[in-house]
């Protein structure tokens, strides 16, 4: 593991019970973030290829409870071991693994749907293309992938030490263009995009795109 990543996982490991309790009830107050995932979960159920999807990025676990509600079979990956954990503890109906998107733990076309919610963004360029093609490697013919993402010029910024809990890493706010790009490139088809302004603390507007694995 490169020491950028073994940087992120740890900088994870220690704010997972920090997101756990500061991201509790969010998907509630955020109507865009409810809409899309709910987008996601009826053309996914509509491509009748099954109800197993991965949430790629998982962190605490948050998503899930949603994903299975609207008739989905969600399991969760993340790199953290400690964000796993929480997630076991805080929803123990579910499915959850350590896992690197650059190295899915899925067969090939095993899955009717990806969710990466707010997970692609640690990648830096050179880790993009094997992450983006494992997305398309696990995901069927016809499948769907859901994205969000902080929406930006694709710069790296330092991250995490607002937290104050004395940990920082690597984040990009992602061009929307490039992450069109670099779907379309690894065998998906773009059927949706969009975004909002930043509110609150938000610091940047968010990025969302949904596409289907061709």
């Amino acid at each position: 593991m490169d020491a950028k990543t073994e940087e992120l996982r740890a900088a994870h490991d220690v704010l997972a019970e920090f997101y756990a309790e500061r991201l509790a009830g969010v998907l509630d107050r955020i109507p865009a973030d409810r809409a899309m995932l709910g987008l996601f979960c009826e053309l996914t159920l509509a491509a009748d290829l099954g109800g197993e999807v991965a949430d790629v990025g998982c962190g605490t676990g948050r998503l899930e409870p949603y994903l299975a509600a609207k008739g989905l079979s969600p399991r969760g990956v993340d790199l953290s071991p400690e964000m796993i954990r929480v997630a076991r503890r805080d929803y123990p109906g579910f499915g959850f693994d350590v896992a690197d998107v650059r190295d899915l733990p899925f067969g090939d076309a095993a899955l009717a749907g990806v969710v990466c919610w707010y997970s692609l963004m640690y990648l830096a360029p050179s880790d993009r293309p094997a992450a983006f093609g494992e997305l398309a490697r696990v995901v069927k013919p016809g499948g769907y992938l859901v994205t969000a993402f902080k929406a930006g010029d694709s710069q790296v910024r330092r991250a995490g030490h607002s937290t104050g809990l004395g940990v920082e890493f690597d984040v990009y706010w992602l061009f929307p263009d490039e992450v069109e790009r670099r779907l379309t490139e690894a065998g998906f088809a773009v059927v949706f995009w969009g975004g909002r302004p930043a509110e609150g603390g938000e610091g940047s507007p968010q990025g969302y795109l949904l596409a289907r694995r061709t």
